[in-house]
């Protein structure tokens, strides 16, 4: 069952895939989007659906350190049941606080990777950790 986990952000989409079985979380890119222009990159999301056989969205929620619900995760949520109504797939979240942290600490402490780069990888790194994050969390 392949899983596709998500990071909804104002600006870009990151996206990872789990393994075939559902164990491990790999990044794979990161989906541009401009709300203004009411561009979503659902088109590219799609392509990566059909081309993984993708089975549930886990789509991560930017919950506030005190665990209350801002406007980024009422976003979240309506990119999640678009997705839903859009790709007939079903939609789980997961509680993604300081996943962006974990991630830019990965970045700079393991690889060394400059702020120019990281900006670049940022957000399928987070996507990733929300998708492994779930996959411990559920299996």
């Amino acid at each position: 069952m392949r899983l596709m986990g998500l990071d909804i952000g104002s600006k870009t989409v990151g996206v990872a895939i789990s393994d075939p079985l559902g164990f491990t979380a790999q990044g794979l890119e990161i989906i541009p989007i401009n709300e203004a222009k009411e561009d979503f990159g659902f088109q590219r999301l799609g392509e990566l659906v059909k081309q993984y056989k993708v089975e549930k969205f886990v789509v991560g929620l930017p919950k506030n350190m005190n665990n209350t619900s801002g406007p980024r995760v009422e976003a979240s949520q309506a990119y999640g049941e678009k997705i839903a109504e859009l790709f007939d797939i079903p939609v789980d979240y997961q509680d993604e606080r300081l996943t962006t942290v974990q991630a830019e600490r990965m970045l700079v402490e393991q690889a060394d990777v400059s702020r120019g780069k990281r900006k670049k990888v940022i957000d399928k790194l987070a996507a990733q950790l929300i998708l492994q994050n779930y996959l411990e969390r559920m299996f």
